[in-house]
């Protein structure tokens, strides 16, 4: 849940969903980045050194990728008009908030080292637990991500009703703009890195 918890361009991204379409848009959105929190989580926990480093040593690519996705998403949200009223909300529209989400969680390799830094910090490859601790660990790291997208979807939804579509408005624009400021400081940080 610590990891999940402070807001950046997925929280955003979620609180944006939730206020724009619903609760269940919002979840969705969340339960994207905490699928692939438990994905990074596994890839710790079970010490795939190779899949780990590769990842790393991929780095640039992944930043890339996610740079100019947080840019296309920030520059969507900033130019959407907000809903004026509840649109009954398709199957296939949560599955690309989820989808959506779990790309772009998917393209923060530094993901994974946050796990293992926290792991290494808790003796877990220490503790010779075995693969049933690993997989308890990996369903905690899920379970907990999860839980704070519930939180945070719920907390605004029960907020949504108070924001006019001016404040929605408001919102859009904020949300695309902090999106693409955070795409544009991961395509910054690779120039910054050659």
């Amino acid at each position: 849940m610590s990891i999940a918890a402070p807001v950046g361009p997925i929280g955003v991204l979620c609180i944006q969903r939730t206020l724009a379409h619903g609760r269940m848009s919002g979840l969705a959105t969340g339960l994207g980045a905490a699928t692939a929190d438990g994905m990074y989580g596994a890839i710790a926990a079970f010490g795939l050194a190779v899949i780990s480093n590769a990842l790393v040593g991929q780095q640039f690519w992944f930043r890339l990728i996610g740079g100019v996705f947080l840019l296309y998403l920030g520059v969507r949200t900033l130019r959407s008009k907000p809903a004026t009223t509840a649109a009954p909300r398709a199957h296939s529209t949560l599955a690309s908030d989820y989808l959506s989400t779990l790309f772009l969680t998917l393209t923060n390799p530094m993901t994974i080292l946050s796990f293992a830094a926290v792991f290494a910090g808790l003796g877990v490859g220490a503790a010779g637990g075995g693969y049933g601790a690993a997989a308890v660990l990996v369903l905690g790291v899920f379970a907990g991500s999860a839980l704070w997208w519930l939180v945070l979807s719920g907390a605004v939804g029960l907020l949504r009703h108070r924001v006019t579509p001016r404040g929605l408005r408001w919102v859009n624009r904020a949300s695309g703009t902090i999106i693409a400021g955070f795409g544009a400081l991961a395509l910054g940080s690779l120039a910054l890195s050659r």
